[in-house]
């Protein structure tokens, strides 16, 4: 198992429903028996806007997994249309 960092931005205008959803079906992807964290940062300013949104709502999961759960991650955050971005990245031991 390799640890992961998967940074979202979702858009301002999204309920904490809509957003804590979309976290729990990612949860579900990692994997119940998997360690990992949520770290709501909050609304932040963005260095550029995106569609026109000059803020958003960011979130970190860091997780513990194997490599092929990344791919449905990037599937879910692909068809997902409440966020403006997401980056899965590996942390390094």
């Amino acid at each position: 198992m390799n640890d992961y960092e998967t940074m979202l931005v979702f858009r301002p205008d999204i309920e904490d429903e809509k957003r804590e959803a979309l976290i729990e079906r990612l949860k579900s992807v990692i994997g119940e028996g998997s360690q990992f964290s949520v770290d709501n940062w909050g609304l932040r300013k963005l260095a550029y806007e995106i569609n026109d949104y000059p803020e958003g709502y960011y979130s970190l999961i860091e997780f513990k997994s194997e490599p092929d759960v990344i791919k449905e991650i990037t599937r879910v955050c692909r068809i997902s249309d409440i966020l403006l971005r997401y980056m899965t990245i590996a942390k390094e031991n």
